[in-house]
């Protein structure tokens, strides 16, 4: 048994690695079908890939031998059809996806992999891939060379990225691949001008508010942070976030069993009642109840020192709506 597990059976090299991959893909040339993946050769085939990180080749060719495989994989696929397509192909192409945003964390990297074309290939081929494990990981990879890079947000710009990301992050039955392309979304548009005007046409707001109230904790908090981002850095955008009713929104969050996304949402109201009339107008409003909401959150909150933030924001928000002063010693504990 050992000795059928001699290294021999399996290439020494990178590049031997890689080529393996691409065989593997285009095993229906040959004259045996593809017998399915073992456990040990899946364990075998990502390890062996990942050494493609420890700078065993110049790593712009390591880009190359990627995008072979995923190009190749794409086309092997179109030939075989979907229903033949194995699962030894997909666990390939996600593997090589991880190696690319791991090297893609380098900067220039990440612009090779423009260059090349490896963005354009995600974007057409594998946002809008079937299996949802390809579809993650290609947000995953353009957020990653997407973040402080303007040349190559603007080549995804150019592409139509920011849309297909928000449609993801909006609709995308994966849980995964929502909060996966909102990171993406959020590497485009903050301190972005053009992905901003960008987002706004495409009521990327909206999207915002709704991943708020999905049942995804992770995509609930991670909208809620972008949302104060955004507020933060882009104080004009407030009266046309309050004009879409997001005060009352923001307000129904809260009313919902305490988690991290609320220390988020009442940030951004406070960002919404600071130097806006409409938004401070929206929270006072006594049908809103938020007074009340906000003493009880206090109560709740008091003497936590992991929720001190959160404190802080409550009192600031309860001092510029309703003149917390008046409150008794304890301040909003009575």
């Amino acid at each position: 048994m050992a000795e059928n597990r001699q290294p021999k059976r399996y290439p020494q090299n990178l590049g031997g690695v890689l080529q393996l991959a691409v065989d593997a893909g285009s095993a229906a040339e040959g004259p045996s079908p593809i017998e399915p993946m073992s456990e040990e050769r899946k364990l075998w085939l990502k390890g062996a890939l990942a050494e493609v990180c420890k700078g065993q080749m110049d790593e712009v060719e390591q880009i190359k031998k990627c995008l072979e495989v995923l190009k190749h994989e794409r086309d092997v696929e179109n030939e075989r059809g979907e229903e033949e397509r194995g699962e030894e192909d997909e666990d390939e192409r996600e593997s090589i996806f991880d190696i690319l945003s791991e090297l893609c964390e380098n900067l220039d990297n990440a612009r090779d992999l423009m260059t090349l074309g490896g963005l354009d290939l995600s974007i057409s081929q594998y946002l809008c891939h079937s299996r949802s494990g390809l579809r993650w990981r290609a947000a995953h990879l353009i957020a990653s060379c997407a973040q402080n890079m303007p040349q190559v947000q603007i080549h995804l710009f150019k592409l139509g990225a920011l849309p297909k990301l928000l449609q993801l992050t909006d609709s995308d039955p994966n849980p995964t691949v929502r909060v996966k392309a909102l990171y993406a979304v959020s590497c485009l548009v903050r301190e972005q001008e053009e992905g901003l005007k960008e987002f706004l046409s495409n009521d990327g707001y909206s999207v915002l508010m709704r991943g708020m109230q999905s049942d995804n904790e992770k995509l609930r908090t991670k909208s809620a942070f972008l949302l104060l981002n955004l507020l933060m850095a882009e104080p004009e955008q407030k009266d046309t976030v309050v004009s879409m009713g997001m005060v009352q929104q923001l307000v129904s969050v809260l009313r919902t069993p305490h988690s991290p996304v609320h220390e988020h949402v009442l940030g951004a109201l406070c960002c919404l009642v600071e130097e806006c009339p409409k938004g401070l107008k929206d929270c006072s409003t006594p049908a809103l109840g938020l007074e009340e909401l906000l003493k009880q959150r206090f109560k709740e909150l008091k003497g936590k020192e992991e929720s001190e933030e959160e404190l802080e924001f409550c009192e600031r928000l309860r001092g510029l709506c309703f003149h917390g002063p008046q409150a008794d010693d304890n301040g909003m504990d009575r």
